[in-house]
């Protein structure tokens, strides 16, 4: 669950250690340098929580409850100060989570059971900062250095801060707010990928002689300066204890739950698949029913309400998701008996609950939802795109595709990244088989790196849509995509440059989708954190773009233009967002997939004229559209 990425904030900020003030100077000793004032602010707070008592804290262990999206539940987090180590378990509604950090990897256990070990920089940051918090390092640097900027004098809500900026070594920085009338730490500001994390500490009370907060509010705020109150987390302190004896086990990383096996003695199952829209489909069972699926390595068990109700399932909470559009949409869980793919079966697996809107258009196909990283945790999965069959197998019986070669992923949340090149720039690459695009990059990438201009990209248009809206970018032609020893040629992608969803994230710098790992067999070991590419017989192969200029939706038995590109070759045959095409050359639409049509307007020659028959306003049109290329077909 997302909560679980922004909870550990809460820990570091209860309360907070400070060395003890130097002795006053007698008139005779020499001449010292000016009080430092990040100092002076530091060592307010520790007197105004509790002085010198905290010198001799070793452990906090904190019991509470806790609530974000309509979900409320009981949390307790266990901290040891002294070497930065941490762990929390919790509950949402029907839901158990827990995450940690041993001191050397950060973790996280899903509420179906799976176990994470996120060890990509931007998690290593994140967690370094909260260790840093944890340790109370702001005193005791020789826990976690850190460096900071000078105090500030700041006025929010009627009320006087000084305010601290610090960089714990190897994390994120922070943002401290100290009340001037009380001295205490009220509030904590960082950054956490496209989101600004803000914590409001409040509800100060004694214990034990400690003045500590017992309440906590944790909010997000979006790169488009958006706070959603759906994702608000609130905790409320029922009990802080000092000094409990703690063992290694305690932060460990933890077994995860042997619910999942193949029913068939060889420990392997494989299942064809449809791949339509550079989307693999296949068909599975949920609580024994079927259900159609799409397989997406970047993201998670999901399902639509309407499926929930055909599943006979419950949807509990409302919090709020994004994707790759501009809107946020409402997030419910639901939790399964098993899902079932072949002889694959994992028991009790819980669902994201999602309204996928459009998308069923978009993709011109009906489904249920979605498997991802749950699946891929639990079953090391081949991805054999040339003969179109899914294997999945335990563990234990995983072999990798022959000649395959094998590139070491880490994991931020649920998305594997691996490392590449886009001419001779390195660049981070989401694998992610739920992307039909070859090759999207991030806006703060495509900014820092000047890449309109470099590839001369073309306007701003509509390049696809998610469950949060359509998505907007820069087509272009790359020139080669270097990942190992494969290197590939004119590639065609997007840049994005919007300040709204996904791609916002600074974290975020690429994502390799289908259009490109088709050309591959793919396979994924999350035990070895390693992936497998080898290649196929259509690599190499151009990389065409759609020369139409529409982007179309399934509608009944027509097309539905969605939109219509800048100085395309729609916009000169005179064709209009919500015009419905009835038949393209003479051919009715309904005896084509949507996917089909669209690989006619990406591969028909340049100068191709089609007939086209179109609805406006309950009247017939007819026009006709030239094939043109709206990127180059090669980059130099």
């Amino acid at each position: 669950m997302q909560v679980g990425r922004f909870v550990l904030l809460a820990f570091g900020a209860l309360v907070a250690l400070v060395p003890p003030v130097a002795g006053a100077l007698i008139s005779l000793a020499p001449p010292t340098p000016p009080a430092d004032p990040v100092a002076i602010v530091l060592a307010r707070y520790k007197a105004a929580s509790g002085g010198t008592l905290w010198d001799a804290v070793k452990t906090l262990q904190l019991t509470g409850t806790n609530s974000v999206g309509g979900l409320d539940g009981t949390w307790r987090a266990t901290l040891d100060l002294m070497t930065s180590r941490s762990s929390d378990a919790y509950r949402l509604g029907h839901f158990d989570n827990a995450d940690g950090y041993d001191n050397h990897v950060a973790w996280r256990r899903d509420p179906g059971g799976e176990v994470a070990v996120l060890d990509a920089p931007s998690s290593l940051r994140h967690i370094r900062s909260q260790a840093w918090l944890d340790a109370r390092a702001y005193w005791y640097p020789s826990r976690i250095p850190a460096s900071y900027g000078a105090v500030e004098q700041r006025r929010l809500g009627g009320h006087r801060y000084e305010v601290v900026t610090a960089t714990p070594a190897g994390g994120d920085p922070l943002t401290l707010w100290f009340d001037v009338d009380s001295s205490l730490l009220t509030r904590i500001v960082w950054q956490q990928g496209q989101y600004t994390i803000t914590s409001t500490l409040d509800d100060y009370c004694q214990t034990d002689g400690l003045r500590l907060p017992y309440h906590l509010a944790i909010d997000l705020t979006d790169a488009a300066g958006r706070t959603d109150p759906r994702r608000r987390s609130e905790f409320h302190y029922q009990r802080i204890d000092t000094n409990v004896l703690t063992t290694d086990a305690d932060f460990a990383v933890p077994q995860m739950s042997a619910t999942a096996h193949v029913a068939n003695s060889t420990g392997i199952t494989q299942v064809p698949f449809d791949l339509l829209n550079n989307h693999i489909y296949i068909d599975g069972q949920i609580n024994g029913r079927k259900a159609r699926l799409l397989v997406d390595t970047g993201g998670a068990y999901l399902l639509t309400p309407a499926a929930v109700r055909k599943f006979g399932l419950v949807s509990m909470g409302t919090l709020a998701e994004g994707g790759d559009g501009d809107h946020d949409m409402d997030l419910g869980f639901a939790q399964a008996k098993s899902i079932q793919v072949g002889d694959a079966i994992v028991a009790d697996p819980v669902f994201a609950v999602l309204d996928l809107g459009a998308m069923p258009k978009v993709e011109g196909v009906d489904f249920d939802g979605f498997i991802g990283y749950e699946m891929f945790r639990r079953f090391d999965i081949t991805v054999d795109y040339e003969h179109r069959v899914l294997t999945l197998a335990e563990p234990t019986k995983f072999v990798p595709p022959a000649g395959a070669l094998a590139i070491r992923f880490d994991q931020d949340d649920r998305a594997p990244f691996i490392d590449g090149k886009l001419d001779g720039l390195p660049i981070r690459l989401w694998v992610d088989t739920g992307s039909r695009s070859s090759l999207t990059v991030g806006t703060p990438f495509t900014r820092k790196n000047g890449l309109l201009e470099k590839y001369r990209a073309g306007a701003e248009t509509v390049v696809g849509q998610g469950v949060s809206g359509s998505a907007h970018a820069h087509p272009t032609r790359f020139g080669r995509l270097t990942i190992g020893r494969f290197a590939i040629d004119g590639l065609a992608g997007e840049l994005t440059t919007s300040d709204k969803g996904a791609f916002a994230d600074p974290d975020l710098e690429a994502d390799l989708g289908g259009g490109t790992l088709r050309h591959f067999t793919l396979a994924i070991d999350y035990s070895a954190k390693r992936i497998y590419l080898a290649p196929n017989a259509t690599l190499g192969q151009p990389n065409p773009f759609d020369r139409s200029g529409l982007w179309l939706l399934a509608d009944a038995d027509a097309l539905q233009i969605a939109d219509v590109a800048s100085g395309s070759a729609a916009e000169h045959a005179k064709l209009r967002k919500d015009d419905r095409i009835l038949s393209i050359d003479g051919e009715s639409i309904a005896k084509r997939a949507l996917s089909d049509w669209r690989a006619r307007l990406r591969e028909l020659p340049v100068g191709t004229a089609l007939a086209i028959e179109y609805q406006r306003d309950g009247r017939k049109h007819t026009t006709r559209l030239v094939l043109a290329d709206r990127i180059p077909s090669t980059w130099k």
